[in-house]
């Protein structure tokens, strides 16, 4: 971890030197988390993506609201000076979705299990068009923040089947305990910027999806006109955690 972290380091320092990218014209691939997870959501993909040679950075999601994430993952974004593929899982699509503008330096976009709103669109408004969604009862006593803003988490004792249904039980406990919380009015606030109607998009989610009703993301992705479309059978909310190999191919095929 420590080895990958100082590579991002020296990655970022290169950038902002000014350094030629005309030796790897690999674009560098950014991950956005979502929801109750963190950038190591991401570990199997990184270690995949970056054997095959391509340069990488996952964003730690502040996951506070829609305007505020995705500018935040827009500046990231823009200080790489590179082509990027711009990757986002659950509520990080909400994000990605705000962040990405026609004309800058993303080239293409990659739904994770992910929700793609529209301009007016939020990602609470999308869980319930479709049935489905076991989460509601599931999310703990939520935390009292400022101005009636409040901070929400699974409870632990449900993660498992809730979040993670299909990886061991022992590192389910582990991203459990290690969530990070969202807030509702994140959930609730609406995109103003929705980067996928200008931006080829490639997705993949799992048809046991309890988080997103699979046929919300599957109606996400047509109405998208994605690229490509993969959704693997039996998997979880977390299909980059189950398999990884899978979610860092369909990266690749976004980054060609």
């Amino acid at each position: 971890m420590l080895k990958t972290v100082l590579g991002l380091a020296v990655f970022a320092a290169s950038v902002g030197a000014g350094a030629s990218y005309a030796a790897d014209p690999k674009p560098t691939i950014v991950l956005v988390h979502g929801a109750f997870a963190d950038s190591s959501s991401w570990s199997g993909v990184i270690t995949k993506l970056e054997k095959d040679g391509y340069p990488v950075v996952a964003v730690a999601n502040p996951l506070r609201s829609v305007k505020g994430d995705g500018d935040y993952v827009r500046r990231i974004v823009a200080d790489l000076k590179t082509p990027v593929v711009l990757v986002g899982h659950s509520y990080g699509g909400a994000a990605i979705s705000q962040a990405a503008t026609k004309g800058a330096n993303v080239q293409s976009l990659v739904f994770v299990s992910a929700f793609a709103p529209e301009v007016g669109e939020s990602a609470l408004g999308l869980t319930g068009k479709f049935p489905g969604s076991t989460l509601p009862p599931n999310l703990g006593e939520p935390v009292e923040l400022e101005n009636g803003v409040k901070d929400l988490y699974i409870q632990q004792t449900k993660f498992h089947d809730q979040f993670a249904a299909d990886v061991p039980e022992d590192l389910a406990k582990v991203m459990a305990a290690t969530q990070r919380p969202v807030t509702d009015f994140a959930l609730a606030e609406q995109n103003s910027n929705a980067g996928w109607k200008d931006i080829p998009s490639w997705w993949i989610y799992g048809d046991s999806d309890r988080n997103i009703p699979p046929e919300v993301l599957a109606w996400m992705a047509k109405r998208a006109n994605a690229k490509e479309t993969i959704v693997v059978k039996g998997a979880s909310h977390v299909v980059m955690i189950s398999h990884p190999d899978k979610v860092a191919k369909i990266i690749e095929d976004a980054a060609k």
